[in-house]
């Protein structure tokens, strides 16, 4: 009796039926879901992804300029030229519109010989989170595509500029470098901008073997990251230590305090070297809690905070889309305590709503227009846009320089990686000669800038003698 009620009674073959369906179902129906999704980030790709077949910088649009685009996707390049142009007479500070013109004319004086067939690179920036930010990049790739091909192109090879819009988004910039790297036309990549971003994509352009060029990331981290990584900025120690050295040395400040963003890895790498210096040079960090990237940040409880424990002045290095919070940070000091910088902090943004609240303010840049009154950069800068330009724009020129350079000696990737690792390999840059260390990093030193008055018109950031 027992027996019978333990054993187990078979399911009517039926149920086999159904589950095996099932199984078959699954098998070919939910990788077909995984594969949908993956189709969709590939069409987020082709809406960041332009030569000139879509604006991606919605601020600088002109009628013409959309003309032009709209021509562009029909093939009718002769009428995309024309109306490029036309919106370059309406606003020539728009570097977007002079790369699409110069893909334009490729398209339009597209030959078939080889030697005629354009050399393609990609340039990714954060439109959609700091479009200042992502103009002033692009307008060093575009002056320096405009330069190579008004003069007959790279061994009478024309340059071909792709704009990417990446948002310094981590997920976004997996996304695109990946579509950057399978593209075998792209022989290089400038960017990306925020180290975080740049952190992201290095070990799949390492992998892909596609050249990648920051010309704005300073994390320790991408030092000696790959031999396809390189940057035109020095080491972040390098732009550090004279700051610390200039603040212990010079203001006879020594109780420093720190704001700093956990979440930009340039800046963690910044503070970092900032405090070894500090206290190198006799300096003491006071011990605050003041971090940018944290949601409930305040302002009024960062600095009472700092004050109650000692601090002489503020050291501030927020991440480059939170600029906001340190600017609130120097409103509420209004000049109490001395402020000091990372190189972060030089943007427009900065002294538009800084005004006299960062007054005084100091920090370490690779380049400014000032310190080497020789070179033509900064007067070929005023004549394509009409203004003075900072030093993402000089760096971002020099690294397209420095891929130009390169392909002068070989137009593929790997032949590229060969020329820019070379121990011998030199070019001419905005101010210096752009050189690489064995590790990636730019051969270079910084400069010293202050936060001043000019006269009638605002502050500006001018060179310390």
């Amino acid at each position: 009796m027992s027996q019978d009620t333990k054993k187990t009674k078979s399911p009517p073959p039926i149920v086999f039926i159904i589950l095996g369906l099932i199984a078959f179902g699954a098998y070919k129906f939910v990788p077909g879901l995984f594969k949908g999704k993956s189709s969709d980030l590939s069409g987020t790709s082709a809406t960041r992804i332009s030569l000139g077949n879509q604006l991606l910088v919605t601020s600088q649009t002109t009628a013409a300029k959309q003309a032009g685009v709209q021509a562009f996707v029909k093939g009718d390049y002769q009428a995309a030229v024309k109306s490029f142009q036309d919106s370059l007479q309406q606003n020539r500070n728009d570097p977007e519109t002079i790369i699409y013109l110069n893909n334009a004319i490729i398209y339009l004086n597209k030959t078939t010989a080889s030697k005629g067939s354009p050399l393609k690179i990609a340039v990714s920036v954060p439109i959609g989170s700091n479009p200042n930010v992502a103009q002033e990049i692009l307008r060093g790739v575009a002056q320096a595509q405009d330069e190579i091909n008004t003069s007959g192109g790279i061994n009478g090879a024309k340059l071909q500029v792709e704009i990417v819009n990446d948002d310094n988004s981590p997920e976004v910039v997996r996304e695109v470098a990946k579509t950057l790297a399978q593209d075998q036309n792209i022989l290089a990549v400038i960017g990306h901008n925020a180290s975080n971003a740049s952190l992201e994509a290095a070990p799949i352009y390492q992998q892909e073997k596609l050249v990648m060029v920051t010309p704005t990331s300073f994390a320790n981290n991408l030092s000696g990251f790959g031999s396809y990584i390189f940057r035109t900025v020095p080491n972040i120690s390098v732009m550090a230590a004279p700051l610390a050295e200039y603040v212990v040395k010079t203001e006879r400040q020594t109780n420093i305090a720190v704001c700093y963003d956990s979440q930009a890895p340039d800046n963690i790498s910044f503070k970092d070297e900032f405090v070894a210096s500090l206290t190198a040079a006799g300096g003491k960090l006071v011990p605050t809690v003041c971090d940018f990237s944290i949601p409930s940040f305040n302002p009024n409880i960062a600095l009472a905070d700092a004050v109650s424990k000692g601090a002489q002045a503020l050291m501030l290095a927020p991440h480059i889309d939170r600029i906001d919070r340190a600017i609130s940070l120097a409103r509420i000091n209004q000049g109490k305590l001395p402020l000091y910088g990372s190189t972060t902090l030089y943007t427009f943004q900065t002294l538009k709503e800084g005004q006299s609240d960062v007054n005084g303010l100091v920090l370490p840049v690779p380049w400014h227009p000032e310190t080497n009154p020789g070179s033509p950069f900064p007067e070929n800068a005023r004549r394509h846009w009409g203004g003075v330009v900072n030093w993402r724009t000089a760096t971002s020129f020099d690294a397209t320089q420095a891929v130009i350079a390169g392909l002068r000696q070989s137009n593929t990737r790997e032949g590229l990686q060969q020329a820019l690792r070379n121990a011998s390999f030199s070019t001419a840059g905005a101010s210096e000669d752009v050189k690489f260390w064995p590790t990636g990093d730019r051969a270079g030193k910084p400069i010293l800038v202050q936060v001043k008055q000019a006269g009638s018109t605002g502050y500006n950031f001018v060179p310390l003698r």
